[in-house]
C-alpha cells in the first residue's frame, strides 16, 4: 500500500521565512491516521500502485517522481510539455498534482480512478489550505505534533536555536539559589539598596539576574515600578481607549513577525500577540507625537515574555524616554548621533577595523540601528540577550556601545577575517554571521565588560560629536542630556521629582539643639615635671590665703616648664 504524506515545515532565519514541502512515500502496512509530525496522512487505495504497475511500470514511477518533485517545489520533473506548478504555495502545488493525476489516468485508460484522483486532490487542497491559514501569521505546523517539535526550551522557544539540554550552559543550582536569595534581599528595601549599595546591584546585574526574579528586578531597575505607582489607572484607560486606525493597521501587520517560534506569539488570537497589540497601541496614545516604531515590537515582546502587560508598558516607556530618548521618534535623531559616536570609538579602540570599514564603504548606519534599536534582540542568542538587558538596565546606553564594539571585533578583529571580506556585502555578512560559539553568554559578557569605555569617556565623545554634527541635517537636533546613565541616575531623578512634586511624604528634619551653657571640660591636673612630694605637702597644709588661682584647663603638657 502506498501512502502520501504532505508535511510542511517552517524555519525562521532572522526575519525571512523559508517554507519547504516534502512528501513521504510509505509502502507496506496501512499507515496511521496521523503522520510522525502530527499531520493527517492521505492513504491511496490498494489498487493505486497496482494499477500503474499493471499498465506501465516505468510510467508509474515517472508519474510518482513528477508529483514528488512538485511537492518539493522543484520546477520541472516529468514528461516534456507538462507545465510545472506556478509558485511553491501549497494550494497551487495541490491543484497541479490533481490535474496531473487526472491527465495520467485518462491517458492510460484508467477512467475508473478519475473520481478517486479528483477527490484525493480536493483533500490535499483542503489540507494545504488549513496549514496555510494556521501558519501564515507566524505559527508553525509542528505545534500539533508530538516531540521534539512541540518541545519548548526553558525560554519558551519551540525547537528554536535556544533549545538546549537541561543544565547545559547554566550555573549550578546552588549558585542560582544563592543569587536568588541575594536579589530578594536587595529588592525588599529597594530605596535603601539604591542609596547605599548600588555597587552591589551593579555587580549582581553583571553576573546575571536569575530568570525567576527578572519580573521583579527589571521594573525596579528602570524606574517603571515608580512610574506605575505614580500613575494608577493610566494603562487601563489607554488599553480601553480606541486607537488610531492607521497605527493599529501598521501594528497588526508586524505582530506575527515578533518571535514566531515562541509559544506566546504562535497564535494570532493568543494572549501574546493580543497583549503586544495592547501595549504598542497604548504607547501610541501615551505619546501621539512619536507614534509607533517598528523596532519597538521586539523590545515590547521581550518585556511581555517576563512581565504583565501593564508593567511591560511602563518599562517600554522608560526605555524609549529615559534610556534611549530620540531613538523611536519620527526623525530618529539620536540614532544618527550615536552612529557618529560609535565610528569615533571604533577609530580610537579598533583602528584597523575602522580603516577596513572605511575602505569597503560600510558606515555604522548600515548595521548599528538594527543592533541598538532592538537592543540586540534580533542579533544575539536569547540567553545572551537577557544578560545584555540585565546590564543595560543597570548601567545605561554605555552597555550597547560595549556590545557593539565586541561584535565588530569578533567579526573583523583579525587580518584573516578582514581579508575574507573584500567588499561591502561580504563585510555586512560577516557582521551578521558571527559563530554562535563566540556568542555564549558567559564568555561573551566577560569580553563586553572588558571593553575600555567608561561613562565619562562616552559622555565626552558625545559632546564632541554633537558639536561637529551638521546643522543642515534634517529633523531636530539630538538632546543627549535627556538620557540618564543607568539605574542609579534614574532613581535619583525620581527621588528628586517626588520630593519637589510632593508625591512622597516629606522626610522629617533632625535639628540638634546646642547645650544651654558651655562649661569647660574637667581635666586632670598637670603634674608632669613637678615634685610629687611637694603636692602632697601642699595638700596636707592649711589652705592658701588670697583669691583663687584661675584654672588652666587649656594648657598642654608642652607648656609645662621643667
Amino acid at each position: 500500500m502506498l501512502s502520501a504524506v504532505c508535511t510542511k515545515s517552517r524555519n525562521d532565519l532572522s526575519r525571512g521565512k523559508i517554507v519547504s514541502h516534502r512528501v513521504q512515500v510509505v509502502t507496506g502496512k496501512r499507515a496511521s491516521s496521523r503522520g510522525p509530525h502530527g499531520h493527517p496522512e492521505l492513504t491511496l487505495p490498494p489498487r493505486w500502485p497496482g494499477a500503474f504497475a499493471a499498465q506501465e511500470p516505468e510510467a508509474a514511477g515517472e508519474g510518482r517522481s513528477w508529483w514528488l518533485g512538485a511537492l518539493r517545489g522543484q520546477e520541472e520533473l516529468g514528461e516534456e510539455g507538462v507545465t510545472p506548478p506556478l509558485g511553491r504555495g501549497p494550494q497551487r502545488v495541490a491543484e497541479a498534482v490533481r490535474r496531473k493525476w487526472e491527465e495520467e489516468l485518462e491517458a492510460r485508460g484508467l477512467e475508473g480512478l478519475g473520481t478517486m484522483a479528483r477527490a484525493l486532490g480536493e483533500e490535499l487542497l483542503q489540507a494545504s489550505e488549513l496549514q496555510e491559514d494556521s501558519s501564515s501569521l507566524g505559527s508553525d505546523s509542528e505545534l500539533s505534533g508530538p516531540g521534539p517539535y512541540r518541545q519548548a526550551d526553558r525560554y519558551g522557544f519551540i525547537g528554536g536555536s535556544s533549545a538546549e539540554e537541561p543544565g547545559m550552559g547554566q550555573p549550578p543550582a546552588g549558585l542560582i539559589r544563592q543569587r536568588e536569595m541575594q536579589w530578594v534581599e536587595l529588592t525588599q528595601h529597594w530605596e535603601k539598596t539604591m542609596s547605599r549599595r548600588y555597587k552591589k546591584v551593579k555587580l549582581q546585574c553583571r553576573k546575571g539576574i536569575p530568570s525567576a526574579l527578572r519580573a521583579r528586578c527589571w521594573p525596579l531597575l528602570c524606574g517603571a515600578h515608580a512610574c506605575q505607582n505614580s500613575n494608577p489607572g493610566t494603562y487601563q484607560e489607554l488599553a480601553e481607549a480606541p486607537g488610531d486606525p492607521q497605527w493599529l493597521e501598521t501594528i497588526g501587520r508586524d505582530l506575527h513577525r515578533q518571535f514566531p517560534l515562541h509559544e506566546m506569539f504562535v497564535s494570532p488570537q493568543g494572549h501574546g500577540q493580543q497583549g503586544l497589540l495592547q501595549v504598542l497601541k497604548a504607547y501610541t496614545l501615551y505619546r501621539p507625537d512619536q507614534g509607533y516604531c517598528q523596532a519597538q515590537g521586539p523590545v515590547a515582546a521581550v518585556l511581555l515574555m517576563h512581565l504583565p502587560p501593564e508593567e511591560a508598558f511602563w518599562c517600554l516607556v522608560q526605555i524609549c524616554e529615559v534610556y534611549l530618548p530620540g531613538y523611536y521618534g519620527p526623525h530618529m535623531e539620536a540614532v544618527r548621533l550615536d552612529a557618529e559616536v560609535f565610528a569615533s570609538l571604533l577609530r580610537r579602540l579598533l583602528p584597523r577595523v575602522h580603516k577596513h570599514l572605511q575602505q569597503v564603504g560600510v558606515g555604522p548606519l548600515l548595521y548599528l540601528p538594527e543592533w541598538f534599536l532592538c537592543l540586540f534582540a534580533r542579533s544575539l542568542p536569547f540567553p545572551t540577550v537577557l544578560r545584555v538587558w540585565d546590564t543595560f538596565l543597570s548601567e545605561g546606553v554605555k552597555v550597547l556601545f560595549r556590545v557593539g564594539l565586541t561584535l565588530v571585533r569578533l567579526a573583523l578583529g583579525t587580518a584573516e577575517q578582514r581579508a575574507a571580506c573584500p567588499g561591502l556585502l561580504e563585510t555586512l555578512g560577516a557582521l551578521r554571521a558571527i559563530p554562535a560559539s563566540q556568542l555564549q553568554e558567559e564568555g561573551f559578557m566577560s569580553q563586553v565588560h572588558s571593553v575600555a569605555l567608561s561613562e565619562r569617556a562616552l559622555q565626552r565623545e558625545i559632546r564632541v560629536q554633537l558639536a561637529q554634527l551638521s546643522d543642515a541635517a534634517p529633523g531636530p537636533s539630538p538632546q543627549p542630556q535627556a538620557r540618564l546613565p543607568g539605574a542609579q541616575a534614574i532613581f535619583e531623578a525620581q527621588q528628586l521629582a517626588g520630593a519637589q512634586g510632593g508625591s512622597k511624604p516629606e522626610v522629617p528634619q533632625i535639628v540638634v539643639q546646642p547645650p544651654e551653657e558651655s562649661l569647660p571640660p574637667r581635666r586632670k591636673p598637670q603634674t608632669r615635671g613637678k615634685t610629687f612630694h611637694g603636692l602632697l605637702t601642699r595638700a596636707r597644709g592649711p589652705p592658701l590665703e588670697g583669691p583663687p588661682r584661675p584654672h588652666r584647663g587649656s594648657a598642654s603638657f608642652l607648656d609645662t616648664r621643667f
